[in-house]
């Protein structure tokens, strides 16, 4: 299961982090735990590994609470499985996740994607929040220009932002999963 490592980002190196993988529904998920307190999720937006939404607030963060990092299906260290990304499968990853690390009750960030991630686990799993914060998610396909959707509709690897690229690269050298993602 889980071990002592150093995390791969230098705003973070003087922490100690708890990291590992856990066998999540077929699904080889990777999670950090930084801190103590009550327990604070933190999920990182589409494209995006822990520490490029995270990296520059989990030292602050780590202070008062027990942060809980995990990137979801197909992202960074975590694996695929032969089934669709939802939301709605991502809440319930990650409630299964807090199920085997014995965390009951839990607060939780989403940024982007994954603030839509945590509004599903509030639907579906209600008596695992505390409270959600949800930023810069999208709650109906009109809450944006229809230019997004045009974009989104015909983007190509070549548009990735090359940070999330890079970023993705360093905890997961394969470019075939970096392709798949």
């Amino acid at each position: 299961m889980a071990s002592m490592n150093k995390p791969m980002n230098n705003k973070t190196d003087a922490l100690k982090v708890k990291s590992g993988y856990e066998d999540v529904g077929g699904l080889k998920m990777y999670f950090e735990i930084y801190g103590e307190g009550q327990p604070l999720v933190l999920i990182h937006g589409g494209g995006s590994t822990i520490h490029t939404s995270f990296g520059r607030v989990i030292p602050l963060f780590s202070r008062t609470r027990q942060l809980i990092c995990v990137e979801l299906q197909a992202h960074g260290r975590t694996g695929d499985r032969n089934t669709e990304i939802s939301f709605e499968q991502d809440a319930d990853d990650i409630a299964t996740l807090l199920k085997y690390l014995n965390i009951e009750k839990a607060d939780f960030l989403g940024f982007s994607n994954g603030g839509t991630t945590a509004l599903q686990i509030a639907i579906r799993h209600p008596q695992i929040c505390n409270k959600i914060v949800a930023g810069s998610v999208l709650l109906k396909r009109n809450g944006t220009f229809p230019q997004f959707w045009e974009f989104m509709k015909n983007g190509t690897f070549e548009q990735m932002p090359q940070p999330y690229k890079e970023a993705f690269l360093m905890v997961n050298p394969d470019p075939d999963k970096l392709m798949n993602m």
